[in-house]
């Protein structure tokens, strides 16, 4: 069997949430894996107190200056040599019972998965919702333009994920720069359609997937997807797919366009909030920064009649 390890991070403000993590990691039907956690300047005392118990982990700590980049980068370059396969999740979400043994057994025949989410609010309370695929997209469709291969639903073959290191100390989209890579060498990717996670929607999630959108949310959404093709761009794969490297090109270039066309355009910016909070939510992650379909609102700002 494929030696398995499974990875998070903890940081303040995710105590109130660890308890629950904490108990969804013990009810996991494979425990045959290797529990890393980073550091992100919460200490281990910390996060056992918070947790409730002391968990047999290898924890990784964060230095001084550390960015969130940094710590994972400086977990995963020593997870990869030591461990066949690798699990991703966020220490404010909840594994259900099967999160490891799916993601084990998707690895079987892929070299990056993923998983749908059920959105809970703050408590965990279900908002029935799900996070996944729209119907007949295949995994391959979310890239480059979005992303649903995220820091908690995500697992990894190691021989993937050390091609797709090093993590910009900078990146800020760490989860999509990293799939992103990873679609880019023509990885095996799958996404399963059975949710294995509950993902706990509230004030300190980066990236919502949830309408309403907000006219400050969208600027600053703009200039991270922005700074992840520029940190994609600078990092160029010797052995990617070029045709895929075109893609990711046109879309860097619409991100662009979108930028001056929308962004810098408040009375655009109106009218496109207007058209995107409109759309069927829950949205793939980033979708609502040039979405496609509402093109003709950030390259000629007008709306169709």
């Amino acid at each position: 069997m494929a030696t398995l390890a499974l990875y998070t991070t903890v940081y303040p403000g995710v105590e109130m949430y660890l308890a629950d993590w904490y108990r969804s990691l013990r009810r996991q039907t494979d425990r045959d894996c290797r529990l890393w956690i980073g550091l992100d300047t919460l200490s281990v005392e910390s996060a056992k107190e918070a947790m409730g118990g002391d968990p047999d982990a290898i924890w990784v700590p964060g230095r001084s200056g550390d960015s969130p980049a940094m710590i994972r980068q400086r977990a995963w370059a020593q997870m990869v040599e030591s461990h066949d396969e690798v699990v991703l999740v966020d220490s404010d979400d909840i594994m259900h019972a099967t999160r490891i043994a799916t993601a084990r057994a998707m690895l079987g025949a892929n070299d990056l998965v993923g998983c749908a989410l059920r959105l809970v609010d703050e408590r965990g309370s279900s908002l029935d919702m799900t996070f996944t695929l729209p119907p007949n997209m295949p995994p391959e469709g979310v890239f480059p333009r979005t992303n649903a291969f995220g820091l908690s639903n995500t697992a990894l073959r190691s021989n993937v994920l050390r091609r797709c290191l090093p993590i910009p100390a900078e990146a800020t989209l760490v989860d999509w720069f990293l799939s992103t890579r990873a679609w880019l060498l023509g990885a095996r990717l799958a996404f399963g359609a059975r949710v294995e996670m509950d993902y706990r929607q509230h004030r300190a999630n980066m990236a919502r997937v949830l309408a309403p959108f907000h006219e400050q949310q969208v600027i600053q959404d703009t200039e991270r997807v922005r700074q992840h093709f520029r940190l994609v761009r600078a990092s160029p794969l010797e052995d990617a797919i070029p045709n895929r490297v075109a893609e990711l090109e046109r879309a860097a270039a619409d991100v662009d366009a979108f930028y001056k066309g929308v962004v810098l355009r408040p009375e655009v910016l109106v009218r496109y909030l207007r058209a995107i909070n409109e759309l069927s939510s829950p949205s793939l992650w980033w979708s609502w920064v040039a979405s496609p379909l509402l093109r003709h609102l950030w390259t000629t700002g007008k709306e169709v009649t």
